[in-house]
C-alpha cells in the first residue's frame, strides 16, 4: 500500500527518500498491508490478475512490484513476469520468500515453473526496449512516480501495440457517509495501528495523506488518455476504496 500526495510533477517527490522509506518497511510490508486492508489486498490482486488476463508464454512487466505479490499472481497463469522496483530491499525480501516457498525437487511438476525475474529500475526510465512486453501492471505504485502521465507514457513505450496496461490504485469512495468513515480511519486509526505493526509508522502517515490527494477514477482515466492509452475502463472495488484501470496500447 504505497503512494504520494499529488499526480502532477513536483520536486517534493524525492525518489531517494521514498526509496529509503520502502527499504525500511520491506520486512513487514506484506503483513501490514494484509492487516490494514482487512485481507482485501489479496482479493484486489486477484481482480488485477483477471483484468490483465496473462497468457502462458507472455512477458509481462510489473512496475513498483515491491515484494512481487502481484508478479507471482500473474506468473501463476504461466506468464513470465519482470518484477521491477526501485527498492532493492523490497525485491530482496520478495525473492527470499519465493525461494523459501519453492517446492522441493521431488514435489515440482514436470512442466517448467512460471518465472518471476527480479529487476531494480526507475518507473520513469524503464530498462526495456520499445514494444518489448505484452502487458504492464502496477499495483499501488503509480503515485510514487514524480510524474504520473510520464510514467503512463513510459508504460506505453514498452508495451506492444494492442497490449494492455492494468493499474491497481487507491481511489475515493463514492458514497459520502462511507467516505467520511474511511477518511477518519486513514487519518486516525491507520497511523496509530502502524506504530504497533511496523518499524516506520511515518510511512503510513505518508500513505494516508497520499490517498486523500489522489484523483478519482474518472480523472485517472483522463491521465491514461493523455499518455496515449485507449479504451480506458475501470472497476471500483470495496466501495471505491481502490479501483482497477485497464487500457489498450
Amino acid at each position: 500500500m504505497t503512494g504520494l500526495p499529488d499526480p502532477r510533477p513536483t520536486a517534493d517527490k524525492d525518489a531517494a527518500l521514498v526509496q529509503a522509506m520502502f527499504d525500511r518497511v520491506a520486512p513487514r510490508y506484506d503483513l501490514a498491508n494484509t492487516i490494514f486492508s482487512l485481507g482485501q489486498d489479496r482479493h484486489w490482486r486477484r481482480v488485477a490478475r483477471a483484468a490483465t488476463a496473462p497468457q502462458p508464454g507472455e512477458l509481462i512487466l510489473d512496475v513498483a512490484s515491491g515484494t512481487g505479490a502481484l508478479a507471482h499472481e500473474l506468473a501463476s497463469s504461466g506468464a513470465s513476469v519482470i518484477a521491477l522496483d526501485f527498492s532493492w530491499q523490497m525485491l530482496l525480501t520478495g525473492a527470499h520468500r519465493a525461494r523459501q516457498s519453492r517446492p522441493s525437487r521431488e514435489d515440482r511438476p514436470s512442466r517448467p515453473a512460471p518465472r518471476v525475474l527480479w529487476c531494480t529500475g526507475d518507473g520513469l526510465h524503464l530498462p526495456l526496449a520499445d514494444a518489448s512486453v505484452s502487458a504492464a501492471t502496477i499495483a499501488f505504485g503509480l503515485r510514487n512516480l514524480p510524474d504520473t502521465v510520464a510514467g503512463l507514457r513510459e508504460l506505453a513505450r514498452v508495451v506492444r501495440p494492442g497490449g494492455r496496461a492494468v493499474v491497481l490504485e487507491f481511489s475515493q469512495p463514492t458514497w459520502p457517509p462511507f467516505r467520511q468513515v474511511y477518511l477518519r480511519y486513514l487519518v486516525g486509526a491507520l497511523p496509530a495501528a502502524a506504530k504497533l505493526l511496523t518499524s516506520d509508522p511515518a510511512a503510513y502517515r505518508y500513505l494516508a495523506a497520499s490517498i486523500q490527494a489522489w484523483p478519482d477514477t474518472e480523472r485517472l482515466a483522463r491521465l491514461f488518455s493523455q499518455a496515449g492509452w485507449r479504451d480506458v475502463r475501470w472497476k471500483r472495488l470495496t466501495g471505491g476504496i481502490v479501483a482497477v484501470h485497464h487500457a489498450i496500447r
